[in-house]
């Protein structure tokens, strides 16, 4: 499966030492394929930088070490689904465009979405059903 992650579960395992979630993207790396959007990756180093500078270092050694598929946000985001926090937009149209089979994140705004594809879970839900 061709799995998307959303920014707070990256900066959760990442920055936060979420030892659940670092397992997690592990897991997906070993067992499926890992995609990460222009837009998470970037959005990611924002928050870093304008939390702790000293980590953004530490993100890119992680996306260096690990295997993932990158895919560019697209700027067309008319096809988006209706969500309440339109800074959600670029991941959810992402995850459309490049035809992911899930998105993990823990942001509750995606689970209102009713959407056939992809499966959006919580990694809780992930871990659980996977």
């Amino acid at each position: 499966m061709r799995i998307m992650i959303d920014t707070n579960v990256l900066l959760s395992a990442l920055i936060f030492k979420s030892i659940r979630l670092a397992n997690l993207i592990e897991y997906i790396t070993e067992k499926h394929t890992l995609v990460l959007c222009s837009y998470v990756i970037e959005e990611a180093k924002g928050v870093i930088g304008g939390k702790s500078p000293k980590h953004v270092a530490a993100l890119d050694r992680f996306l260096l070490k690990i295997s993932f598929e990158m895919v560019y946000t697209p700027t067309d985001m008319t096809m988006a689904p209706k969500i309440r926090d339109k800074k959600d937009t670029p991941v959810i149209v992402s995850a459309i465009v490049s035809d992911v089979d899930i998105l993990i994140t823990g942001d509750k705004d995606f689970a209102e979405l009713s959407i056939e594809r992809p499966e959006i879970l919580t990694p809780s839900e992930f871990l659980n059903k996977y």
